[in-house]
């Protein structure tokens, strides 16, 4: 286990397929996984840390907005787009921010069983 791995209050789910996300002012994003205290996202471009970003998961998620905030943002890389301007691939880590009893049981179901039976304890 690394000290990372040790700070962590809730597992993450790693997202196989890493789907399209959108976050604050409807830039797309790939969600990388995701935990009941938040996400990690790849993006262009650079994220502030503090910044607000909720986090918009597509239907196949329930059509859910989570308030977040940027806790980190790391370049690992560039890419070229159309044109043949180069613009920085990062990736942020996004702590979930007072969400609502709803919100809360909808990311439950989201993320499975086990997340759900922990609802029922609380």
């Amino acid at each position: 286990m690394t000290e990372l791995d040790e700070r962590r209050a809730a597992p993450r789910t790693t997202l196989r397929d890493q789907p399209a996300v959108r976050v604050h002012e409807g830039r797309e994003v790939r969600l990388l996984d995701l935990s009941r205290d938040g996400a990690r996202i790849e993006h262009l471009d650079l994220f502030r840390p503090g910044a607000a970003c909720p986090l918009e998961l597509p239907p196949p998620f329930g059509s859910l907005t989570l308030p977040a905030k940027v806790v980190w943002c790391s370049v690992i890389g560039r890419k070229r787009r159309p044109g043949g301007d180069f613009h920085l691939v990062s990736r942020s880590g996004l702590r979930f921010s007072k969400l609502t009893t709803a919100q809360d049981a909808a990311l439950a179901w989201l993320l499975g069983p086990q997340y759900q039976s922990s609802l029922l304890r609380a």
